[in-house]
């Protein structure tokens, strides 16, 4: 059936796209988060072992908020390791990082996703898609008052 929203096609189909590109970002993110959450080790091991398990949590609902949007938008979203490895900015770590190196790689990961997400925003907002620039807005607060929070830990 038609989509009929008041957005067109070619316009979904780049909101879609930028969309796809937070969704990898936010399920690398994700993966690398609780890698760090399962290795950490340390003097701060329990507060950065919880703090990393609130932050794949929030991600993990995150993925599916923004997958869900794709799909609203009539478009398939990415859901392979592949597709994800292609379309994200974030690179996966082939080691195991001290605990001071996990905190930055995620202050990294999360100023990544904010800056996704801010690319994504201009095409929702140029066709008035308030539902995706609502979502988007959300993303940013999330992942800018996060890397503000890994980072007080850097100080």
């Amino acid at each position: 059936m038609k989509i009929d929203i008041g957005i067109d096609a070619k316009d979904r189909e780049e909101i879609a796209g930028g969309l796809s590109h937070v969704l990898a970002d936010t399920y690398t993110l994700y993966l690398k988060t609780h890698n760090f959450h399962w290795n950490v080790t340390g003097p701060m091991f329990q507060t950065l072992h919880v703090m990393f398990e609130t932050q794949y949590d929030e991600l993990a609902l995150a993925v599916d908020l923004i997958a869900e949007r794709i799909r609203a938008l009539g478009l398939p979203a990415p859901g392979t390791y592949k597709q994800f490895a292609k379309l994200s900015a974030i690179q996966e770590e082939d080691e195991v990082p001290s605990a001071k190196d996990m905190i930055r790689l995620l202050v990294q990961g999360h100023e990544t996703v904010a800056r996704t997400s801010r690319k994504a925003f201009k095409a929702a907002e140029k066709v008035s898609d308030q539902p995706t620039c609502d979502l988007l807005t959300q993303r940013m607060q999330v992942h800018e008052k996060t890397a503000w929070m890994l980072r007080s830990l850097l100080e």
